[in-house]
């Protein structure tokens, strides 16, 4: 664990320890403070420096996300709190430094159609010559698996092989993000997709030592890069490919691999309230379907009701910068 080198070094670790003897996260406390630490050490901060203004100057030096720096804020405020309390300090500096405006982030949609789309296209580009023909399989399945699943892109890429539970038509996901655990039933069509490939791994294949599902190099699973980059050829061949946006207080995301989880969620939403039921009554379910801890978490999705509804939503934000 790296330590801290700046001039407040030795309090930083000492309110880290004091905050873990209290039972809170040591990691993310660190990961904020580590933030300020290095900003104290580029500037060559003293003590007598860490006033109001020093601390303005930092907040509109920090590069990340608005919701970032206030973490950092949080985190820095907090440990001046414990310096005020230790005597130390007669006031905090931060106290009444304001937070950042919060952005807010709007991700890529992709509606039911463009995802058909998308996974035909892949599957033409699977390539009939033995030497390519698994891994251009292997990367369908992983993306089919995010697209039909929700999955995270980690997740069909650390599936073993008896993770696959062909009988019953589900699949084990382990240790996943949260170290949270879970089994979810698979559509017919993937079960078929999945089968159609372990028959044909086992044909090309006779002594197959690789213990993933989705198979890589040698005993190694599928490659994480090679995925992302085959899925972002193919969603710009499809002319779906589009930039990072930032307009105004919003960013809008571009198409990435966690889109088809995003879309998955939205579109199971959708079709939940098309069919007459309640998208709120289904949460807990879908949730334990992603893996989120708390089902609430789910309940983003509600907020951005389909692919369409995005896409003008980003439109109207484009004339609304073009008039002012």
């Amino acid at each position: 664990m790296r330590p801290f080198r700046s001039v407040l070094a030795e309090k930083m670790e000492s309110y880290v320890a004091y905050r873990k003897h209290l039972s809170y996260s040591e990691k993310t406390l660190r990961a904020h403070l580590r933030a300020f630490d290095r900003y104290l050490q580029n500037h060559h901060a003293t003590f007598d420096e860490l006033q109001p203004a020093f601390f303005l100057e930092l907040r509109s030096r920090l590069t990340q996300d608005p919701r970032t720096v206030n973490h950092i804020l949080w985190a820095v405020r907090g440990f001046f709190d414990y310096l005020v309390r230790q005597g130390l300090l007669q006031d905090n500096p931060l106290q009444d430094i304001p937070l950042l405006s919060p952005t807010y982030f709007v991700p890529f949609v992709f509606s039911p159609e463009e995802i058909e789309k998308l996974l035909c296209v892949l599957c033409q580009r699977i390539r009939a010559i033995p030497r390519y023909f698994l891994k251009d399989f292997a990367v369908y399945l992983a993306i089919l698996l995010l697209a039909r699943c929700g999955m995270r892109i980690k997740e069909p890429l650390h599936l073993l092989r008896q993770h696959f539970r062909q009988d019953e038509g589900t699949i084990y996901i382990e240790r996943t993000k949260f170290q949270k655990d879970r089994l979810i039933p698979l559509p017919r069509a993937v079960i078929n997709e999945i089968e159609n490939y372990l028959a044909a791994r086992q044909a090309l294949i006779p002594v197959d030592l690789n213990p993933y599902l989705l198979a890589g190099v040698k005993q190694n699973p599928l490659n994480d890069d090679l995925v992302r980059r085959v899925f972002h050829q193919v969603v710009q061949s499809i002319g779906l490919s589009r930039p990072k946006q930032k307009i105004a207080d919003i960013t809008f995301g571009r198409p990435t691999p966690h889109s088809l989880r995003h879309s998955f969620a939205i579109n199971t939403l959708k079709r939940i309230r098309e069919q007459g039921r309640s998208p709120q009554h289904a949460l807990p379910i879908l949730a334990a379907y992603l893996g989120h801890r708390r089902y609430h978490y789910t309940g983003a999705y509600l907020k951005v009701s389909n692919a369409k509804d995005v896409a003008g939503l980003l439109e109207f934000a484009r004339s609304q910068r073009g008039a002012s």
